[in-house]
């Protein structure tokens, strides 16, 4: 069985891409980024190929690098947008408004002025006290219903903190009417890095079942379905192929709808979009053992959770390391360089790497381009943020 350390490179990238990035890096001061727009350009081409009738809304919280976001609007997405910061970037990019939905359920009563104000008129929901700040500060705007998902079967759940039960919705939905919103489709979000894609068949049927109420009780017209993200990236455990998932999400739309689908399918894809288009370049800082008896070897980097791998958290994310030395694989734990003592990367899930590997020589993180450089902290022990670089 392969190695992390000497897996067939060619399952994540071609050898040449692999080599353009070393030599791009090679005067680059790690830790750093390296971000292949032509990853990102056939990730959107073939979303748009699998899933012709859905429209894409690209998460900007992945990989909100500004050329990230003018290659993906020039190829025609459009953009969840999670606060005012990511919607000035974007209006800054010359995206149209008309363009972005305010998709966090979470955000103040200034802040949905401030969409208002710059042209948004969609917006996510999940309770009753959102409801009425978007009637007060965007009136008349179209809303749509995010419900709560259990997020079973993905690598980093979104589950608990965002949605609400089917029960819950039809009261928003009512409220929503009352505070003079238009109730325009119902959202969910199977789970970032999703490999069941049955979540999605789950899903779906809430959403079947709201929809329908809301036809035959409530007297409305809902017009969109928002599937969220899930779609994966390239990582160490194997996924099926987006052609299957998207064969079988057709078919769980099929179950739910026959063949009159709601007028408009949004998805958001962030993961799936940026995650294989982006490698992270680090320096091995030290090399130890805690005791003589210990079979495992400490390997410190110069990046950690803090600097950008915060997803390893739980390592819940296993991202492919890559050793360029050779030698006999010897087992490893990963940590970063913090004074922190969670800064672990992996030790349940044990690596391997070269034994002939020393310190100061560089490992290469693949599959790196979604949260990493937009989660690093600013500063924690003086670090500066991730720094990220265009491959050219």
């Amino acid at each position: 069985m392969d190695k992390p350390y000497n897996f067939p490179l060619e399952s994540f990238m071609p050898r040449e891409r692999f080599e353009r990035i070393r030599e791009f890096a090679k005067d680059k001061e790690t830790p750093c980024l390296i971000i292949d727009l032509e990853v990102i350009r056939a990730n959107y081409q073939a979303l748009r190929t699998h899933l012709p009738f859905a429209k894409v809304f690209y998460a900007v919280k992945a990989n909100p690098h500004d050329e990230v976001v003018s290659l993906l609007a020039s190829l025609g997405a459009s953009f969840d947008v999670a606060t005012r910061y990511e919607l000035d970037q974007l209006l800054r990019l010359g995206v149209s408004p008309e363009k972005m939905s305010f998709g966090n359920t979470i955000k103040k009563e200034r802040d949905i002025a401030y969409f208002y104000e710059k042209g948004v008129r969609l917006f996510v929901t999940d309770s009753i006290s959102d409801i009425d700040k978007i009637s007060r500060a965007a009136p008349g705007s179209k809303v749509f219903f995010r419900l709560l998902t259990e997020g079973l079967g993905a690598d980093w759940p979104l589950s608990r903190k965002f949605g609400s039960h089917p029960d819950l919705a039809r009261q928003l939905i009512k409220t929503a009417v009352r505070f003079g919103l238009q109730p325009y489709g119902i959202s969910f979000h199977p789970g970032s890095q999703q490999r069941d894609v049955g979540q999605w068949s789950t899903s779906l049927t809430q959403v079947g079942q709201l929809w329908n109420w809301a036809r035959n009780e409530a007297k409305l017209d809902l017009k969109m379905i928002n599937m969220g993200g899930g779609f994966p990236a390239n990582y160490i455990e194997p996924t099926d192929s987006l052609q299957q998932y998207s064969e079988d999400i057709q078919r769980f739309l099929k179950n739910t709808f026959g063949e009159s689908w709601p007028e408009e399918i949004i998805i958001e894809p962030g993961r799936s979009m940026a995650g294989d288009a982006g490698v992270i370049v680090a320096e091995i800082v030290n090399i130890a053992k805690k005791s003589v008896h210990e079979r495992n070897t400490w390997v410190f980097l110069d990046i950690g959770k803090f600097g950008g791998l915060i997803e390893t958290l739980d390592e819940a994310i296993k991202y492919p390391f890559y050793f360029t030395g050779e030698g006999k694989a010897v087992p490893i734990i990963l940590a970063g360089p913090t004074c922190d003592s969670m800064d672990i990367l992996y030790e349940k899930r044990i690596y391997h790497m070269p034994d002939k590997t020393r310190i100061g020589e560089r490992v290469y993180i693949l599959s790196t381009g979604a949260y990493t450089q937009s989660y690093s902290s600013i500063y924690f022990n003086g670090f500066p943020p991730l720094r990220p670089y265009i491959l050219k």
